[in-house]
């Protein structure tokens, strides 16, 4: 396993979120369920993302940009679907909180969609804890937004 530090233009990084893209729109029903999200999720200001590489194949990444002085907000969370189940999701959100721990974040905050069970149930292990929704998702009654002190 290999862990690469890289931004929002990366490759590999651009096809892992479409790959999350059309995951995301297999849960929610269609890429029109997702359009008032698509602007949130571009990858312009993402200076921070996460790779992990296996056998030289990218099979995960994740992301967090600036949101304030105290914290940065959690992006483009994704693991292929044939390498879920092996703890990579957990290791890779570690990486990413050390990351932002080691830029001057104390917290990370995240949104994520009440129909993405797995993805809250792996948040929730990882000691985030469900806030009140944040900025442009405090209208969104499907989002659901946490935040984990680092």
């Amino acid at each position: 396993m290999e862990i690469v530090y890289t931004d929002g233009t990366n490759k590999d990084f651009i096809a892992l979120c479409q790959m999350l893209d059309a995951n995301l729109n297999e849960i929610v029903g269609g890429e029109k369920q997702r359009k008032q999200y698509a602007q949130y999720n571009t990858l312009k200001d993402i200076h921070d993302a996460i790779l992990i590489y296996i056998d030289e194949m990218p099979v995960a990444c994740a992301s967090f940009k600036f949101y304030d002085e105290h914290a940065a907000e959690v992006k483009r969370v994704f693991v292929r679907k044939e390498y879920r189940g092996k703890g990579i999701s957990k290791q890779l959100m570690r990486v990413l909180e050390e990351r932002a721990r080691n830029k001057g974040y104390s917290k990370l905050i995240l949104e994520t969609g009440s129909l993405l069970v797995e993805a809250i149930g792996l948040y929730n292990k990882l000691g985030y804890k469900v806030i009140e929704n944040y900025g442009q998702y405090k209208e969104m009654k499907e989002s659901i937004c946490m935040e984990k002190k680092i």
